[in-house]
């Protein structure tokens, strides 16, 4: 019998990961925090599956956690993948949270390696940890790889830095099979919307339905449009989760495309999806999109220092061989379809 825990699974990563392993045919354990609205749109689709259960929990909460496994495994399985995705996963957020995000991010991959533990399953479950390629920070070398050194610069990367040792640490402590996936970004149309790329097509979308009709209309705004992204489609990514996990002998893994990307030709390339082609005029501050129709100038785009951060990462560029090598993975959806693919599902939601 094979089951997988998933923490965050109404998250993006976590929705397309359960996808996955159902369709593997495991039975697949997640776990959501309790609102007081729904926050399974992106499971809707499976949440009556017959082997999905669902649990509320909390990362914060070891006893909750303790329980759930225990309910695992009186389950007896032969096969325990776990997937630790639950977090505060927003950088921006995590300058006004800081507590918050390290009582999630760092302590709560702590919460959850001693529930396993505490039920004895440390040899038979196999543990990812989602870390993030804003380890690196302030970048040391260009790409990043596995023996980039670290320095993270925000809140949300410190704490993810405390998660990625503390799994090291357990690995050699215990013999516990932990894992790290250091992953560049990815995005999909079930991105959060308060995120940079989920943000912009859902712009595209707005500004080009109130162009249509002649409406007035809000520029969209945004922060630094010189920070360079390593962006990937989630989908490809929960694949290399899996692979991860897969092998063998535990180990940390860079997923990466290898290309680079600023949010600029992010904004281009959606606006481009619908036609709208996005000229440029001014620097830092004073930097405008405009799109020139019937003789005159329409802003689209503007830059609003509200948006940035304390303090900025500048350029993210993943370097994925060793995964490629070892894993046989790598991605198969190109940028472009990436952005199309999300400006075309905000068009049509």
């Amino acid at each position: 019998m094979k089951i997988a825990l998933v923490t965050g699974i109404t998250g993006q990563d976590g929705s397309y990961l359960a996808e996955e392993l159902l369709d593997r045919g495991w039975i697949v354990h997640g776990v959501m925090r309790r609102a007081s609205v729904f926050t399974t749109e992106r499971i809707e689709h499976i949440f009556d599956h017959p082997r999905l259960v669902l649990h509320h929990g909390d990362m914060t909460d070891i006893a909750g956690l303790t329980h759930i496994l225990k309910e695992i495994k009186e389950a007896k399985p032969d096969t325990l993948y776990v997937f630790n995705l639950a977090a505060q996963s927003h950088v921006g957020v995590s300058f006004e949270t800081p507590l918050y995000t390290a009582q999630v991010d760092a302590i709560g991959p702590l919460n959850l390696l001693e529930a396993i533990r505490s039920n004895n399953l440390e040899k038979l479950a196999r543990i990812y940890q989602a870390s993030t390629s804003e380890l690196y920070g302030r970048v040391q070398e260009v790409p990043q790889s596995e023996t980039t050194p670290f320095y993270p610069r925000s809140p949300y990367g410190v704490a993810k830095l405390y998660a990625f040792w503390i799994m090291k640490n357990y690995r050699e402590a215990y013999g516990m099979h932990t894992c790290n996936g250091i992953l560049n970004n990815h995005e999909s149309c079930r991105r959060g919307k308060t995120f940079v790329t989920r943000k912009i097509t859902l712009a595209v979308a707005r500004i080009k339905h109130h162009l249509d009709v002649g409406a007035p209309f809000e520029p969209l705004a945004l922060g630094n449009m010189d920070a360079r992204r390593d962006w990937g489609h989630a989908r490809d990514y929960v694949r290399g989760m899996i692979a991860i996990l897969d092998k063998e002998e535990p180990d940390d893994y860079v997923l990466a495309t290898g290309e680079t990307h600023s949010v600029r030709e992010f904004v281009e390339k959606a606006f481009a999806v619908v036609g709208i082609t996005i000229t440029w005029s001014g620097k830092g501050l004073e930097e405008k999109g405009y799109w020139m129709k019937d003789g005159r100038e329409i802003l689209i785009v503007r830059v609003d220092e509200r948006y940035f951060r304390p303090t900025e990462v500048d350029e993210l560029l993943g370097n994925a061989m060793k995964a490629k090598n070892d894993l046989g993975w790598s991605p198969e959806i190109s940028f472009e379809d990436l952005v199309e693919s999300m400006v075309k599902a905000d068009m049509n939601g």
